[in-house]
């Protein structure tokens, strides 16, 4: 899943680099995100709409923690998921405030 990741990452900051409304809108976010996947675990850092210190371990006391499998990870990735389809029906849990769950949208 990492490589998948770093993709969704690439794309983020294309989209950061090309959209100046969305770059506007996620410049003041702060976050650290860890990914938790069971066997597989990541964090990265969000800051100035730029995402960085993407990791295989866990960050302490992370801002939003997604919990999900790889395959449903995949899925939201290549679009076969939706991501208020998968929180709904359990396919994701995220720790975290809602609010948090609809900035994820942001990179899917």
């Amino acid at each position: 899943m990492e490589a998948s990741i770093q993709t969704l990452i690439d794309k983020f900051h294309r989209k950061m680099e090309k959209d100046e409304q969305a770059k506007a809108e996620v410049m003041p976010l702060k976050k650290t995100i860890n990914i938790d996947l069971g066997t597989e675990h990541y964090s990265l850092k969000l800051e100035n709409a730029q995402i960085e210190d993407f990791m295989p371990e866990m960050i302490p006391d992370a801002d939003v923690t997604l919990i999900t499998t790889p395959e449903s990870l995949q899925g939201l990735i290549d679009g076969t998921l939706r991501p208020m389809k998968a929180y709904v029906t359990k396919k994701i849990a995220i720790k975290g405030k809602i609010q948090d769950l609809m900035f994820l949208k942001k990179f899917f």
